[in-house]
C-alpha cells in the first residue's frame, strides 16, 4: 500500500474510521476519501455502487456499523440486523464490482457462542448459539465475514475481516441510548461527581468479564494487516478473518471501580457508591479473544487499560456531550 494509494475509510467518523483516519494520516498516507452520512448512505445499492464506480479506492477500510450496547440491541434489533447487513453487503459488491485491491471488514467479538470456550478462537464461528440480546447485530456480522470469505473463494479477492474485542478511545459515542459500556460508565460517574450524586446505579450483577482495546491500537493493527497480510494468510475453517484484542479481561465490576476512581481522582475527599440492579440483563458471561494469531503476524497492543481510560476520560472532557443526563 503506497502512501498515495487511493484508500477509502467508510465510517471515517466513529471510534474506529476515526482511529484509522488519523494513523493513516499520521503514517504519510495522503490520498484518503471519505463521506459525511449526509453525503452517501451505505445501504442504497446504487449510491454505494456508483460511489464505488466514480471514485475506485485501492483499498478500503469498512468501519461503516451501526452499533450499541445491550440496551440499544435489545431494542432496535430490526436496525441493528437491517443497517448492518445492508452496509457490509453493499460495500463488499461494490469493491468486488470496481475493483478494489483489498478490503478489511470490522467485525466484533459478539459474532462467538454466548458460551464459547475462552479465550475465544476463531474456529469457535457458528459453533453454538448466540447471546440473545445483541443476536441480530451477531447475525449480520457473520453474514458479512462469510461473504467476505465467499467472495475470495469464487471471485479471487482480497478481502479480509478482522474481529476486534471491545473497543474504546477518542471520538467514543456516550448518548446514553447507544452507548457501550466503558463510555457509559465515564459519562455516568462524570455526571453523578459533577452534580453531587453519591451513588450510581449499573445494569446486572457486575460478574461478566470482558476485555477492552485502545482504538488507537486497533488502526494500527489494521493498517499492519492491509500492508503486509492476504487473506490466505487468515485463512481458517469459519472464514478468512483474525481476532484483535488486548488479550487480558476484568469483571466490570473491576472496570467500574477503576473508572469511577479515576473520575474522582482530583476529589480525593469524595467518592461514589455503585449500586447493581441484577434485574437487568448481565449479556454474554465472559467474552475473552485468544489473539495469538494476530500476535504471530507482529501486532502488540501499547496502551494499558488504565492510560487509555484517562486519555478517553480527558477526550470525554473536551466534548461533552450536549446530551440530557443520564
Amino acid at each position: 500500500m503506497n502512501k498515495d494509494a487511493k484508500i477509502y475509510i467508510a465510517g471515517h467518523t466513529g471510534l474506529v474510521g476515526g482511529a484509522i483516519t488519523r494513523y493513516l494520516k499520521k503514517s504519510g498516507y495522503t490520498n484518503l476519501i471519505t463521506r459525511e452520512l449526509d453525503e452517501l448512505d451505505l445501504t442504497n445499492q446504487k449510491d454505494a455502487n456508483n460511489f464505488f464506480e466514480k471514485e475506485k479506492p485501492e483499498y478500503v477500510f469498512l468501519a461503516a456499523a451501526k452499533v450499541g450496547g445491550i440496551g440499544a440491541n435489545s431494542t432496535y434489533p430490526a436496525d441493528f440486523i437491517y443497517i448492518n447487513t445492508m452496509i457490509g453487503f453493499n460495500v463488499i459488491n461494490a469493491a468486488y464490482k470496481s475493483g478494489v485491491k483489498k478490503l478489511i471488514n470490522l467485525g466484533s467479538s459478539c459474532i462467538y457462542p454466548k458460551l464459547a470456550p475462552q479465550p475465544m478462537k476463531e474456529e469457535y464461528l457458528l459453533s453454538d448459539y448466540l447471546e440473545p440480546t445483541n443476536e441480530a447485530y451477531a447475525i449480520a456480522k457473520i453474514s458479512v465475514i462469510k461473504l467476505c470469505s465467499y467472495y475470495n473463494q469464487q471471485y479471487g479477492t482480497d478481502f479480509l475481516s478482522v474481529m476486534p474485542t471491545n473497543l474504546y478511545g477518542p471520538g467514543d459515542n456516550y448518548d446514553p441510548e447507544g452507548s457501550h459500556v466503558l463510555p457509559a460508565l465515564i459519562r455516568k460517574f462524570h455526571e453523578a461527581k459533577t452534580t453531587g450524586k453519591d451513588r450510581v446505579t449499573l445494569w446486572g450483577d457486575g460478574s461478566p468479564r470482558r476485555e477492552f482495546l485502545y482504538s488507537e491500537d486497533l488502526a494500527r493493527a489494521l493498517v499492519m494487516l492491509m500492508q503486509n497480510t492476504d487473506c490466505k494468510d487468515l485463512s481458517n475453517p469459519s472464514g478468512d478473518f483474525v481476532n484483535i484484542g488486548s488479550g487480558k479481561d476484568q469483571t466490570i465490576r473491576e472496570l467500574a471501580e477503576k473508572i469511577r476512581d479515576i473520575v474522582y481522582e482530583d476529589v480525593p475527599d469524595r467518592t461514589c457508591v455503585i449500586e447493581w440492579d441484577a434485574s437487568k440483563p448481565n449479556g454474554t458471561p465472559q467474552k475473552l479473544l485468544d489473539i495469538s494469531r494476530i500476535t504471530a503476524l507482529g501486532f502488540i497492543p501499547e496502551i494499558e487499560l488504565s492510560e487509555g481510560i484517562k486519555l478517553s476520560y480527558n477526550d470525554y472532557l473536551k466534548n461533552i456531550p450536549d446530551f440530557i443526563p443520564i
